[in-house]
């Protein structure tokens, strides 16, 4: 990794969490780029997913229950 890196990433690394993920998340939509066959799997895997959902085999999971897996507290203790 480049000095630039290392700078940023110690940098980024004194954030709060919210911010740090602000930063994770504008660093990955720079690399975003359209691709028509990746966006073909994604469809096959969600396609493949539904169906094992309406055979049965897998579950579904209450967005709420989700969302608090993965909610960062951000209540003063």
């Amino acid at each position: 990794m480049s000095q630039a890196a290392e700078a940023l990433t110690a940098q980024a690394a004194k954030l709060p969490p919210e911010e740090r993920m602000e930063v994770v998340e504008r660093i990955l939509d720079s690399l975003d780029q359209p691709d028509a066959a990746l966006d073909a799997l994604w469809a096959k895997e969600a396609d493949d997913r539904l169906a094992a959902y309406r055979r049965g085999e897998i579950k579904a999971v209450a967005l709420s229950d989700v969302i608090a897996k993965y909610q960062v507290n951000t209540k003063p203790a």
